[in-house]
């Protein structure tokens, strides 16, 4: 069975746990798209692992991890990766594989990032990691690609080809003193000699698995509503988020995809800036984000918390075509006295059940509650849906009304062994 993992809101919706509990009954697992700016949180006993661009099943022995051709890839992040899991004492030698037209972030692509988001009068909140410039190089077809790396006379033409363009800029526009191609061909072709025993044709490697009857979880990086064409525009990523962009970052075909299952948290929170309409008010906005633990896995940023968004997770089944929904961070609601369900916003007197395209729309519109009794803190961890507060699994069924899809799974705690399957 070949199952795709997607993100229903904007990202960090606990992906990684996930990923990390279906990776114990699939063969391989491959990451389709974004780069270093998500992060994967896993918690194995008493040890965290934060991964950024290796899929997190890489903890399971015997499990192949790929990073598809979707992905983008800064080098000295992934090689510390690598590292890490080599001083955990985690084999991955012959496990580990990486596409060979999967695109490489470069020095530059980081730069430009950071300069152009202060010199943005409504800024987007980019990570700074070079994501957007490098998938925009892809875009206009001067991307260098990991497969460039290991041959170092195509390397040193992109690359100076590219320097030549993009030196100009640092120095025209931005006063930057651009960057050195001596120094930059060096330090890559290090990476490619690092690299290159992992380095294959992923689509083939994985059309044969498919072939040979084997299983397969497609996981992606942020959210839904963080897609370039069908999230909070402009303030996205730069890659296809939802589980169409599964196929085109990995080389597998829409017809051998078997199911979708999607993941969103008990409530909702988004990173950096754009419209939010059920985000808390401050204070309590802070209580939230505290006791959830809400800071970005990679870049430490507080995220912004608020309630539950059936809007924009009825949109989010709809354009992924969810057939599973897995709900995380379930215990985060628990003490609370009323919990809330926004089921529709109302913008000038008109009310939209439907996720408007309009970002004057989502900026301003007051958003329509439904509003159910809260449930007390549990003292014992639940390990089955009976065992949940009455008020909590009430809540659990009124999103699986208002949503179309089935819940099987509930995570109440960041522990492998903190989730119930219904």
């Amino acid at each position: 069975m070949n199952i795709v993992l997607v993100g229903m809101q904007w990202g960090d919706e606990g992906k990684g746990k996930v990923i990390d509990i279906l990776s114990r009954k699939v063969d391989y697992i491959v990451r389709y798209q974004g780069g270093n700016n998500a992060g994967h949180t896993v918690v194995v006993g008493k040890q965290q692992y934060i991964f950024h661009l290796i899929p997190s099943g890489i903890l399971h022995p015997g499990k192949i991890c790929c990073i598809g051709n979707g992905v983008v890839i800064d080098p000295g992040v992934l090689l510390g990766e690598l590292n890490d899991l080599r001083n955990n004492g985690i084999d991955f030698s012959r496990r580990f594989k990486v596409s060979t037209l999967a695109h490489l972030i470069m020095p530059y692509h980081k730069n430009l990032d950071q300069l152009r988001e202060r010199r943005r009068k409504n800024k987007i909140g980019t990570t700074g990691r070079g994501i957007g410039p490098c998938y925009a190089d892809k875009i206009n077809r001067c991307g260098i690609r990991m497969i460039d790396l290991l041959n170092p006379g195509l390397f040193k033409d992109k690359l100076k080809d590219n320097l030549k363009e993009k030196n100009e800029i640092f120095k025209k526009v931005y006063q930057h003193p651009g960057f050195s191609f001596q120094k930059i061909y060096a330090e890559y072709l290090g990476y490619g000699k690092l690299f290159a025993p992992y380095i294959c044709n992923t689509a083939a490697l994985l059309n044969k698995a498919v072939r040979d009857k084997k299983d397969i979880l497609l996981e992606g990086a942020q959210g839904t509503f963080l897609d370039i064409d069908f999230g909070t525009y402009p303030f996205v990523t730069s890659s296809s988020t939802i589980s169409g962009g599964s196929c085109i970052g990995t080389g597998i075909s829409p017809d051998k995809i078997n199911k979708i299952i999607g993941v969103c948290k008990a409530y909702t929170t988004r990173v950096g800036e754009g419209p939010f309409p059920t985000e808390f008010a401050a204070e309590f906005g802070k209580i939230m984000r505290d006791k959830g633990n809400e800071f970005g896995a990679t870049t430490g940023r507080p995220r912004r918390c608020g309630w539950f968004d059936a809007v924009i997770a009825k949109e989010s089944v709809m354009l992924n075509g969810i057939s599973e929904l897995a709900i995380m961070k379930m215990d985060v609601l628990d003490g609370l006295d009323k919990v809330k369900i926004c089921t529709s916003y109302k913008y000038k007197g008109k009310i939209f059940r439907e996720f408007p395209g309009d970002l004057t729309v989502l900026s301003k519109a007051a958003p329509v509650y439904k509003q159910m009794p809260g449930w007390p803190n549990q003292r014992n961890k639940p390990r089955s849906f009976k065992q949940l507060h009455p008020n909590a699994r009430a809540y659990l069924l009124e999103l699986q009304k208002l949503l179309g899809v089935k819940i099987t799974m509930v995570s109440v705690g960041s522990a492998r062994k903190d989730t119930i399957f219904i």
